[in-house]
């Protein structure tokens, strides 16, 4: 029996090759919801467990509430960008650093949780409207200088809700 990799308990994001409909919609789905089942993930957990680690050398529980808002809103502006603009290169963070300064490493979550609420709600109908055309749209990540086309970073933001979700799961 194989050990869970703590650092990728549901494995490592793959690009899928194609991408439905259905399986446009299940990502939706999988980000419209990611509020309500992180707030039911956290529902009950102590002080304690919030700024515990889920992994040896890994964020807390805390930082990675923090993480998916500063993550998340960075995803919205990207899917802004890439619609408004011709191929635009987006602007990469350093999340490790990020989730270093004061707001992610002291501050309560339930600022996140308001921003994460009300940014997918946001995001979502953003995501919902999208034409065929739309989810061809792409940005360059400059980090590998690949172009990012807008329904494989719906995909990539679906596993990266469940991602987390999983990590929280590992304290609680």
């Amino acid at each position: 029996m194989n050990a869970i990799d703590p650092r990728y308990p549901i494995g490592r994001y793959r690009r899928p090759e194609t991408a439905s409909k259905k399986d446009i919609d299940t990502w939706i789905e999988a980000i419209e919801t990611f509020p309500a089942r992180l707030e039911k993930a956290l529902g009950g957990m102590s002080q304690v467990q919030l700024d515990t680690p889920y992994r040896e050398g890994g964020w807390t529980v805390g930082q990675v509430v923090h993480h998916c808002a500063d993550s998340h809103m960075n995803s919205f502006m990207r899917f802004k960008l890439a619609l408004t603009e011709e191929m635009p290169t987006i602007k990469p963070y350093l999340e490790a650093k990020w989730a270093e300064l004061p707001d992610a490493k002291e501050l309560p979550i339930q600022s996140s949780l308001m921003l994460i609420k009300g940014l997918h709600h946001r995001w979502v109908v953003l995501l919902k409207s999208l034409s065929t055309d739309d989810l061809s749209k792409t940005f360059i990540h400059p980090e590998n200088g690949r172009e990012m086309r807008l329904d494989h970073t719906i995909a990539l933001y679906a596993w990266h809700c469940n991602h987390h979700l999983a990590h929280i799961g590992l304290v609680g």
